[in-house]
């Protein structure tokens, strides 16, 4: 079901409310109109939102995006040592179940082969995905373009 067409009195708010500095989204949100809606009735009303609000917003979005990933890097480098050390660590090995249902366990001097062999592809993961974030933010051509994208839907 379409929405009701804006009243004056609404058109007179969305003048009062960008002339008081609100966004496009505040306004609304305070009508409880869509977005698109206040959208479109402010650009008849040729009235036109600073968008210099949302490029530092967008922009520091990004910034935290590019720190988290530079942690999770490093967390996953961490990780991967951590692995390794295992290669070569004495470990316990157990078994649970069977007919009666059972435990045991031993100790060993070091993982066995089979061991070893999840351990080393578990430590390929971490360190292939701690290169793929850091290679993330090391690509400027990639930052470009997602710039130049964000300029494009922010019309900057």
């Amino acid at each position: 079901m379409a929405a009701p067409p804006l009243t004056d009195a609404e058109r007179q708010q969305i003048r009062d409310l960008h002339a008081a500095g609100h966004g496009c989204n505040a306004i609304a949100r305070q009508l409880g109109r869509d977005r698109a809606t206040i959208s479109k009735h402010a650009k008849d009303l040729d009235l036109t939102f600073d968008r210099a609000q949302t490029r530092v917003a967008t922009q520091a979005r990004v910034d935290d995006a590019k720190h988290k990933r530079a942690l999770l890097a490093d967390q996953l480098l961490d990780d991967a040592l951590r692995l390794r050390g295992q290669l070569w660590e004495p470990c316990k090995v157990y078994n649970f179940g069977g007919r009666d249902n059972t435990y045991a366990e031993a100790n060993l001097e070091q993982p066995d082969f089979a061991g070893q062999e999840k351990i080393l592809r578990s430590l390929a993961v971490a360190v292939d995905k701690h290169a793929r974030l850091i290679e993330l933010d090391r690509d400027p051509e990639g930052l470009a373009a997602v710039d130049a994208w964000l300029r494009g839907i922010t019309g900057l």
